[in-house]
């Protein structure tokens, strides 16, 4: 008799109804900390989300996977601060040895017919966002909702994306219209923003860590 592991639930998608708007917002949250929750409750209010699917990745492919936590710690943490019910924590790409943003966004299209999704993405990531694999592809799949960072409230203007996809953006006023609208379609969004990053928290962590004993 063959018995099969029990797979954790946050290695499922989470489930949906036709006509929902859902926004994706995908990071290594490594750890997660208050700026990613103001981009989600930003992203659930500003583009009128049904749901906002909180996605813990493997990892992230451009960067240093030395202190990177565990899935299971990162979920955790994740659903520590994830603000309210709407909001579902998953790390479903984990089960489905997705790596790359391009091919998660595709596999979640082909399984999800009649959703309405947005990739959500922090200002911070726009500068590099054209290293991403097949990043042209990433706005021609969804709708993008970039969310106002620290210190990149006037840099994205001359990102690639940005010039590239000028024509496609629309007001932030409009954000609320974004779900409905075919990719390339995309927005920046203003809102509170926190001085918080992961590489930060995890710098301090680590000098603590470093510190003798007295």
């Amino acid at each position: 008799m063959v018995i099969r592991a029990h797979r954790p639930a946050f290695l499922k998608m989470p489930h949906v109804e036709r006509g929902m708007s859902v926004g994706l917002f995908g990071g290594s949250f490594n750890p997660p900390h208050q700026g990613h929750e103001l981009v989600a409750e930003i992203a659930l209010r500003r583009l009128g989300l049904d749901q906002l699917w909180w996605m813990v990745t493997p990892g992230n492919p451009l960067k240093n996977h030395g202190d990177l936590a565990s899935l299971e710690e990162r979920v955790a943490l994740s659903r520590e601060i994830a603000p309210g019910p709407r909001v579902k924590v998953t790390a479903f790409e984990a089960a489905h040895d997705l790596r790359f943003t391009a091919e998660t966004l595709r596999f979640v299209k082909a399984r999800n017919p009649g959703i309405r999704f947005v990739w959500i993405m922090g200002a911070d990531n726009l500068q590099n966002f054209h290293h991403w694999q097949d990043w042209r592809g990433i706005a021609e799949t969804f709708p993008i909702a970039v969310i106002d960072r620290p210190g990149s409230t006037l840099a994205y203007l001359s990102s690639k994306m940005a010039k590239t996809y000028a024509r496609a953006r629309i007001d932030e006023d409009d954000a609320s219209v974004l779900p409905f609208l075919a990719a390339p379609a995309w927005t920046f969004i203003h809102g509170p923003r926190s001085v918080l990053s992961s590489t930060a928290i995890r710098g301090e962590r680590n000098a603590v860590i470093k510190v003798p004993a007295s």
